[in-house]
């Protein structure tokens, strides 16, 4: 589990393919502290990989699979945003995060508001019922509250806090490229609970509460 909150960048500096699978090698650009560990999990941009072999205080290598490069910008992106896995005795900064992406996004638009940058992005339809007004999605492994989520508009806005753009790889993003995007972990297991009476499309899980569902 993470929570979103990263703790460096780094750039994925090679890529195996080997059948639909590859095998990518991670640096930070900062050593890590404490150092890596094998097996220990890390988001990479909001992807959960596992380390398989340790390079020196700053890169590592990690397996990932068909379906995650389907599902994630790690086949296409050099930039990462990186964040070592949770431990209990943490601070939850921003919310839970499992690292399993849901979907790809695509930045819609991008506009400066006072200091913040309100980015709006895509949402699929599948995903409309579980992204809610103040709820949390992470894109690219960041912890960010919702702003906008109109039932019906396929999309969803979020600012980015001065922060935020310092820190992580989203504000160097422009219009048309993609994202990896996580909705929230009990907006996906509320939503499973009540696929067995499927609700009206476009209702928020904060409206499906209300309506008994």
């Amino acid at each position: 589990m993470f929570t979103g909150i990263v703790s460096g960048q780094g750039r994925i500096v090679s890529r195996l393919r080997r059948g639909p699978e590859a095998e990518l090698t991670v640096e930070s650009l900062s050593p890590w502290d404490p150092p890596l560990s094998l097996g220990e999990s890390i988001a990479v941009s909001g992807v959960c990989l596992t380390v398989s072999d340790i390079q020196g205080g700053r890169a590592f290598r990690a397996h990932a699979s068909g379906e995650t490069l389907s599902l994630s910008t790690l086949g296409q992106d050099d930039r990462v945003n990186l964040e070592r896995a949770l431990r209990l005795s943490d601070r939850l900064g921003g919310h839970l995060v499992t690292g399993h992406v849901d979907a790809l996004t695509t930045l819609r638009e991008r506009a400066r508001v006072g200091q913040s940058l309100r980015c709006v992005f895509s949402l699929p339809a599948d995903l409309e019922p579980l992204v809610a007004p103040k709820g949390s999605v992470a894109i690219d492994g960041v912890s960010l509250t919702v702003n906008a989520a109109v039932p019906g508009s396929g999309t969803f806005s979020v600012n980015l806090i001065p922060q935020t753009s310092l820190v992580t790889t989203i504000s160097s993003k422009m219009p048309g490229e993609r994202l990896n995007l996580e909705v929230d972990i009990l907006a996906r297991y509320v939503g499973r609970l009540l696929g067995t009476s499927p609700p009206r499309p476009g209702l928020s899980i904060a409206e499906l509460i209300a309506q008994g569902f």
